[in-house]
């Protein structure tokens, strides 16, 4: 789905979608979220920048470099990187060319760590440094054949493999995963819309997932199916994680887990219904933050829902060293980050 859609749907009011289950008010900071042993207790506090000095439009993504620091990106270019500690405490800002910010990958090249940025308005992923030095940009994808124009292509999230190559998830425009080698020169391209399994609908994020050391794959998004994709290293696709009811947004691995914000709940599009959703290393839902207790029906996950009144459109989920969340949030007031705290 293209950006502009989402943004016009998000002013319905739903009127005509099937009746939802009743969602709770919001809870206190001593309300616990989530299941087993994956349940938070939320900050939503927990950002002290100031909103005149430091406003952000659409929290889109974040990311922890290697001294600890979470990265922000925001589609405010008064200030498109925020660079926060984990109390929230801002340590710097960068950026002003960067209108359509949305995505944001760290990758540690050589022991040098830099960032890929994906520009919706741009039609561009740019590589810099943590401080915004920009080392390569990447425009459309002309050399699939695919693409007649640039404006054909939005690119939404990188992956960046341990030899470099680079996939691009064209998530707003033709929902292709371009490969690219180190250098920025094309490799393949695969998914795209389709019918049958291997292809995607709203290829909106790309993630390496290297859990089994023995066998990395690609884990790709198809929001509007509810659902990851995995595929190999070359682009063949190998199976689909069903995820009923559930418009995921990037999948963030992270340990033996893997996180993913999830947009809304597909029994009540367009109403604010977001919440967080966690895998485990076989890829069973284990936890929903501020969604319904997974279930699971002969082997068959049951449809998934926001319960209680905490995100509005969640966008992404940052892991920190110390496995603390941060949900960033999209056409959700202007709002800063949220941190959720693990409790045993």
């Amino acid at each position: 789905m293209k950006r502009r859609t989402f943004l016009q749907n998000s002013l319905l009011t739903g009127a005509g979608l099937a009746m939802s289950p009743l969602v709770n008010a919001f809870p206190t900071q001593d309300t616990i979220l989530g299941y087993g042993n994956k349940r938070y207790k939320i900050d939503t506090k927990w950002s002290k920048a100031d909103a005149m000095k430091n406003p952000v439009k659409d929290c889109h993504e974040m990311v922890q470099d290697k001294k600890g620091r979470i990265f922000l990106l925001t589609n405010e270019t008064k200030n498109n990187v925020i660079i926060y500690d984990k109390s929230g405490n801002l340590l710097d800002s960068w950026g002003s060319e960067y209108p359509g910010a949305h995505g944001l990958t760290l990758f540690d090249e050589n022991g040098e760590e830099v960032l890929f940025i994906c520009d919706n308005n741009r039609h561009q992923v740019v590589k810099t440094t943590l401080s915004g030095r920009v080392f390569m940009t990447l425009d459309y994808p002309k050399e699939t054949g695919m693409y007649a124009k640039q404006e054909e292509y939005i690119p939404t999230e990188t992956a960046i493999a341990p030899n470099g190559d680079i996939y691009v998830a064209d998530g707003y425009g033709k929902d292709f995963i371009i490969q690219y080698n180190s250098k920025g020169q094309y490799i393949r391209h695969f998914g795209g819309r389709g019918s049958g399994a291997a292809f995607v609908k709203n290829a909106h994020g790309v993630c390496i997932d290297a859990r089994d050391a023995s066998h990395p794959v690609l884990i790709v998004t198809s929001r509007e199916e509810n659902a990851f994709k995995r595929y190999e290293m070359d682009g063949t696709y190998i199976d689909t994680i069903a995820l009923p009811g559930a418009w995921v947004c990037r999948p963030v691995i992270k340990g033996d887990y893997l996180y993913a914000a999830v947009l809304q709940s597909q029994s009540r599009l367009w109403q604010q219904s977001g919440f967080v959703t966690i895998l485990d290393k076989n890829n069973k839902v284990v936890s929903n933050i501020a969604g319904s207790e997974p279930t699971y029906k002969s082997n068959q996950l049951q449809e998934m829902y926001q319960t209680i009144k905490v995100f509005d459109y969640p966008h992404d989920v940052c892991v920190d060293d110390e496995e603390n969340l941060y949900v960033a949030q999209w056409n959700s007031g202007k709002v800063y980050p949220y941190k959720l705290r693990p409790i045993a």
